[in-house]
């Protein structure tokens, strides 16, 4: 057993929130502590937004090759090695989770491999295998743990037929057949991946739509590429029951009334996440929970004095870019700095890396509306854009809304080829609270699919160009 340790901050948790924190508190000459119990990076590095983009990239490469005849190329024989592809994610991740270690050390902030818990006047209790390391002791500390797969009764995941993230991403073989529960952004990745990896693909989402956090025009448009590539949609359904043999499962769908069976070879369950709350202390504070998830002020401040939460722990939107966003933001509070402001959720980007690709930022047309807004929105199509055509990629489309009493853009809208790389200048434009007559007097640069997002505004106010 290790003495006591003081520090002036300690965070728990060394995903994108924990270790962006800790990194932030350093570079403002604080003494910090960070506390991870599995591998830093957290879930997103090792598990979630990295690896998947690096199996996504394989699955595109492959659908570029089955359609290699509409660029002049003949490719006979065409085969991939599956083991390589999933070796290859796993290596990417491995490579960015030992960056991350460098860059803790670079920047001096002390490393503490175990489990971190609360244990009241400012002190973080460490175990590792059920033994007590060291307790450290600060006036501040950040709560980082993030979030784990959510599981319903009698769909729990058992690792070789029904899967959560993390089986699917290191599967010993491709499936012939794959049933995805839930369309929001992970489920919809993963259905992606694997269609166009080869596996016959369905999807059930117990709303009315797929993506439903995304506007429902967005919605719409994405069914309708997803299901003109093959892969089969099932909206306001729900798996009641999963009957596993050997190698199969057999899944209970009720939709309408009815129900049916159909049999898969495998189960991905993408139906949420439950926030890493528990057994970490917080019963002997005074912070408020809401379904799992930790409630905290626009400063990341629970009510427990000294004690704060970032991410995933916290509530929606759960992405990691807002973690670290708000891992930054509460650092420089606690600091004292001047110019920090709190977060704006809505100017907090959301991507989905689905082929075409997803990305929006700001109010869909219906809640705009339902704020009390009378809007103006503009559309332009891949279809009209010179680039688009010539990648390739004609399928998608560009959406935004604005306020038409003051221009003001209120949200944006995409699907298409490398949107999630566009958004950000919607971003930008929301952050700068710009309005239709900043975009439209900006150039945007030709043969680029940018210009896409210049053309929707001028749609919005009845001056389009090319469409």
């Amino acid at each position: 057993m290790m003495a006591e340790q003081k520090f002036e901050i300690i965070i728990i948790g060394g995903g994108p929130g924990g270790y962006v924190a800790a990194i932030r508190a350093a570079q403002l000459g604080m003494k910090v502590a960070l506390v991870e119990a599995r591998h830093l990076g957290g879930i997103c590095l090792n598990w979630g937004c990295i690896p998947t983009k690096a199996l996504l990239r394989s699955s595109e490469i492959h659908h570029l090759f089955l359609n290699a005849d509409q660029f002049g190329f003949k490719i006979k024989g065409l085969e991939f090695d599956f083991k390589k592809i999933i070796e290859r994610s796993r290596g990417v991740a491995k490579q960015l989770s030992g960056g991350v270690q460098h860059l803790l050390k670079k920047n001096n902030v002390t490393v503490f491999d175990g489990f971190g818990k609360l244990a009241g006047s400012g002190n973080v209790r460490i175990e590792k295998d059920g033994k007590e390391i060291v307790v450290l002791s600060s006036p501040h500390i950040i709560i980082a743990t993030g979030a784990r797969a959510r599981t319903l009764p009698g769909l729990e995941p058992d690792e070789k037929l029904v899967w959560t993230y993390k089986e699917a991403m290191t599967p010993e073989s491709l499936p012939k057949s794959l049933l995805v529960v839930g369309s929001g952004a992970i489920g919809i990745e993963f259905a992606s991946f694997y269609h166009n990896m080869g596996t016959e693909v369905t999807v059930v989402e117990i709303m009315d739509r797929i993506l439903p956090v995304e506007d429902e025009e967005i919605s719409v448009f994405a069914r309708k590429q997803f299901e003109k590539q093959g892969m089969k949609i099932r909206t306001g359904a729900k798996v009641t029951r999963l009957d596993k043999s050997q190698n199969n499962v057999t899944a209970l769908i009720a939709s309408d009334g009815k129900s049916e069976k159909l049999i898969f070879d495998r189960v991905i369950m993408a139906i949420g996440i439950v926030g890493n709350s528990e057994n970490i202390g917080l019963e002997r504070t005074r912070v408020r929970m809401d379904r799992g998830h930790i409630i905290t002020n626009e400063w990341m401040q629970t009510d427990e004095p000294g004690v704060y939460a970032i991410g995933d722990v916290t509530c929606a939107p759960w992405l990691a870019h807002k973690a670290s966003h708000e891992g930054i933001i509460c650092v420089e509070h606690i600091k004292g700095l001047e110019n920090t402001h709190p977060l704006n959720k809505e100017n907090i980007p959301g991507c989905t890396y689905c082929m075409p690709q997803v990305a929006s930022v700001g109010l869909t047309e219906k809640a705009a509306v339902e704020k009390g807004y009378k809007v103006r929105v503009g559309r332009f199509p891949f279809r009209g854009n010179g680039k688009a055509i010539a990648l390739g990629e004609p399928e998608g489309l560009v959406k935004t809304i604005f306020d038409a009493a003051t221009g003001e853009l209120l949200g944006a809208h995409m699907m298409g080829a490398e949107v999630t790389e566009l958004i950000q200048g919607f971003v930008i434009a929301k952050t700068l609270e710009s309005t239709e007559a900043d975009l439209m007097h900006t150039v945007f640069p030709h043969p680029t699919l940018s210009e896409m997002m210049h053309e929707s505004v001028l749609d919005a106010y009845g001056q389009v160009i090319h469409f």
